[in-house]
């Protein structure tokens, strides 16, 4: 049982980092490790509901370390988060009761081709061009490191829609939905990247609790496996937003996208057998 907690630590922090430095918050790895861990362990019983819940309770705190480490170096635009937290928010509380009624089959299905777009969207970084706009809400920011100005802005319409799409996706997959929110904020919105990655986190966290909330309500939460694996998310979530100053992380996302995708292409396999 102490190595089972040991390696549930070193989870936590793997999936901190990894998710605050790609933007992501981590449940993409946390939700298969624990389904994982659930078929090789027999003392422990883990459902998809139960990794889902457990893993936003974990991307919840990872968010919030990583999220305060970005508030300290002035890199989050909170007014926006606020608001892109307005379509979130229920949204999570909505994607909690549809994975509430989900099969084992059709959650790994549904799982699997989600990690596969992530893949996608991770090796488009980069490679897709900013489109313009024309936003209802224009900003200014002067990064305080390297003292460049930036003009972001947004359309209110296209914010909240893909807010509700993440908010949805951290509700029913447990995830942060940052996959989809980095794109949209940077091809879309035009925010500095180092901003984006901050202002996505925070949203993540707002978005965490009432999904969070809604399944414990439900009962799909499992306290002591969340606990084991948060210390390590704290600490993760900030190493990682430490680190996204420090490297490009290239090696970091191509690692990544690979193990996204032979993992989503195992869940997929095991969701068409389960159906």
């Amino acid at each position: 049982m102490l190595s089972l907690i040991v390696l549930l630590i070193l989870v936590g922090i793997f999936a901190g980092t990894i998710g605050s430095m790609v933007g992501l918050g981590g449940g993409v790895i946390i939700v298969p490790v624990l389904l994982f861990l659930g078929s090789i362990y027999g003392e422990i019983d883990i459902t998809p509901q139960i990794a889902v819940g457990t893993s936003l309770v974990v991307v919840g705190v990872s968010s919030l370390s990583s999220s305060i480490s970005y508030f300290k170096k002035g890199r989050v635009d909170a007014s926006s988060a606020w608001l892109f937290f307005a379509a979130s928010g229920p949204a999570a509380i909505l994607g909690a009761y549809l994975n509430s009624l989900m099969s084992g089959g059709a959650f790994m299905l549904g799982f699997g081709l989600f990690m596969i777009a992530v893949s996608f969207l991770l090796m488009m970084r980069g490679k897709w061009t900013q489109k313009k706009l024309r936003w209802t809400v224009t900003r200014t920011y002067r990064d305080p490191v390297s003292e460049e100005s930036y003009t972001y802005g947004y359309t209110r319409t296209i914010a909240l829609i893909a807010s509700f799409v993440v908010g949805m996706l951290a509700g029913l997959f447990g995830v942060g939905g940052g996959a989809l929110m980095m794109p949209v904020l940077l091809l879309l919105f035009h925010f500095p990247v180092h901003l984006a990655a901050a202002t996505s986190m925070f949203m993540i966290f707002l978005s965490s609790i009432p999904g969070s909330v809604t399944h414990a309500y439900l009962g799909s939460i499992d306290w002591l496996l969340a606990v084991a694996i948060a210390p390590g998310a704290w600490v993760g979530g900030k190493l990682g937003s430490w680190l996204s100053l420090k490297m490009k992380g290239k090696t970091l996302v191509f690692v990544l996208r690979m193990m996204l995708i032979l993992t989503g292409v195992k869940l997929i396999w095991d969701g068409v057998q389960a159906l």
